[in-house]
């Protein structure tokens, strides 16, 4: 599993329009365009738009 970080207020919104719960990922990579997601749980990986 990737190190990820706890998302900002601002990530948060991103995941929420993307379709995600911010409680249960973490960002790992976050580049101006996209934000790469890690599931606490699971491991697995997503990238969303931001």
């Amino acid at each position: 599993m990737k190190n990820g970080k706890a998302p900002t207020k601002r990530e948060k919104i991103a995941m929420k329009a993307a379709g995600l719960t911010p409680e249960k990922w973490l960002i790992y990579k976050k580049t101006h365009e996209t934000l790469e997601v890690v599931h606490r749980e699971t491991g697995t990986t997503k990238t969303i738009l931001a």
